[in-house]
C-alpha cells in the first residue's frame, strides 16, 4: 500500500530528548540583507564567519532549522514578517534594519522528516535508529507555501557523525506506514555544533554562503 506522502516537507519541530514538549521557542538570528538564496521554512541554516546564517552546505554542522523571518520594507517602512527567507532580489529591504530569522536550534529538538526511500519492511526501517544520516533534496522548496521539500537521504545512513541528522526512531502516522514505499517518516536530532563532539566542523564556520 503506498503512503499519502510522496514528498518533504523539511524538517517538522515536534518534542524534545527526554520527553520534554514542544513549546515553538526558536533564538533570533541574522541574515545578510543582500542574501539572495531563499531559505525555506523547515531547511537547515548554518552559522557563516560574518555573524549571520545561510542555507546548509553539507559541510558545517547545522545550526537549526528556519521558522521564519521578519524585516523592514523599504517602500512601506514596516515591519514585514515571512514564513521563510526569498531572497534578498525577490523583497524589498530596508538596509537600515537587519533582517531578522527565528531558527530552531535546541539542541535537544526532535524533527519528524520524510524519507526519500524505501526499506523493505518496519524491523529495516527500525534499524537505522542511531544511524546518522544527509538530507536529501536539500535547500529546496515551494515559493507559493514558502515550505522547504527537503527529505531525509534514507540511503546514507550511517555511523558517521559528520552528516546532518541524527536518527532516533520512526514516526508512527497511520497513512505512511508503508515502509517499502517512499513517504515513510522518521525522528531525527541534527547533528548540531552546541553538542560538543558531534557534526561536521564543530566549532567551525562558512566562511562563504551558498
Amino acid at each position: 500500500m503506498a503512503n499519502l506522502l510522496s514528498g518533504g516537507y523539511g524538517l517538522r519541530p515536534i518534542g524534545k530528548v527526554g520527553g520534554n514538549p514542544f513549546n515553538n521557542a526558536t533564538t533570533q538570528y541574522e541574515i545578510a540583507n543582500d542574501y539572495s538564496t531563499a531559505i525555506y521554512n523547515g531547511g537547515i541554516v548554518i552559522p557563516l564567519a560574518g555573524g549571520t546564517i545561510a542555507i546548509s552546505d553539507q559541510a558545517v554542522a547545522p545550526l537549526g532549522v528556519l521558522g521564519g523571518v521578519e524585516y523592514v520594507d523599504s517602500v512601506t517602512g514596516k515591519a514585514t514578517w515571512l514564513n521563510y527567507w526569498p531572497g534578498s532580489n525577490s523583497v524589498s529591504v530596508d538596509t537600515n534594519h537587519p533582517v531578522k530569522a527565528f531558527v530552531y536550534d535546541d539542541p535537544m529538538q526532535l524533527y519528524v522528516v520524510v524519507a526519500d526511500g524505501t526499506n523493505t519492511n518496519r524491523a529495516t526501517a527500525l534499524a537505522d535508529t542511531f544511524a546518522n544520516c544527509d538530507m536529501a533534496s536539500v535547500n529546496s522548496g515551494s515559493t507559493n507555501t514558502g515550505m522547504a521539500s527537503d527529505m531525509l537521504d534514507i540511503s546514507s545512513a550511517a555511523t558517521t557523525n559528520t552528516l546532518d541528522v541524527r536518527i532516533v526512531g520512526l514516526f508512527e502516522d497511520e497513512g505512511n506506514l508503508d515502509y517499502s514505499a517512499v513517504g515513510h517518516q522518521y525522528i531525527v536530532r541534527l547533528n548540531h555544533p552546541y553538542n560538543s563532539g558531534v557534526g561536521a566542523a564543530v566549532g567551525t564556520f562558512a566562511t562563504t554562503a551558498i
